[in-house]
């Protein structure tokens, strides 16, 4: 398995896998957990992939996307901010340089080989530590997501808990909720351990900024 940071300048360079995601985020969020999500086609696009986001992208031997997260700054539209605001309970939305947007972060369960004996797939603990990876690349402190409770137990499994803004709402078919999750070294370490991973998962020259 790959690991891929893919930023805007290499949408072209990697736009077969990008379309791959789409179709796997379509599968994962409009056909298994039933979200009302924008689609076109086969594929989940909606408008903050018009953002010029960073995917994380998980790619099995066979050059298929079994796993993927979006990455967006703080100091623009996010999800949480825009479209779920009610999540944040009483808190402020977080606009920060240092504070990124991880949304549409799902894995492949059918396609995705390898288990941890945490009973996690293994693309999981890769794209966690691929976000950690970035974040620290970029030298960000923390990155905050909108999940679901189930979500927050993998995240909580995985040795990165999620700390809450608010209790958790129910949207649509979902227990949705908002929260802040640090980026350190020691939580990269902690994902690796637990997730049996030996060292980066992202590939050096793939790990750069995002050109203003």
């Amino acid at each position: 398995m790959r690991i891929h940071a893919v930023t805007h300048l290499e949408y072209s360079q990697f736009h077969d896998l990008i379309a791959d995601m789409h179709r796997l985020r379509y599968r994962v969020f409009r056909d298994r957990l039933n979200w009302d999500v924008s689609v076109s086609g086969d594929m989940e696009i909606d408008a903050y992939d018009a953002l010029k986001p960073t995917y994380i992208l998980a790619v099995d031997d066979g050059s298929a996307v079994v796993g993927c997260a979006r990455l967006l700054p703080t100091t623009g539209p996010t999800m949480l901010a825009n479209t779920f605001p009610v999540l944040l309970g009483s808190s402020a939305a977080p606009r920060s340089e240092s504070i990124f947007e991880s949304s549409r972060f799902c894995v492949d369960t059918e396609a995705a080989e390898g288990v941890a004996t945490t009973g996690l797939r293994g693309a999981t603990f890769s794209l966690l530590a691929g976000i950690l990876e970035w974040g620290l690349s970029m030298r960000q402190e923390a990155v905050v997501t909108v999940t679901d409770v189930r979500f927050e137990r993998i995240l909580r499994r995985a040795g990165w808990p999620l700390e809450r803004f608010a209790s958790p709402m129910q949207i649509g078919e979902t227990k949705a909720l908002a929260g802040r999750l640090a980026i350190s070294q020691a939580a990269l370490m902690t994902v690796r351990e637990i997730g049996e991973l030996e060292g980066p998962v992202i590939a050096p020259r793939l790990v750069q900024p995002q050109a203003a």
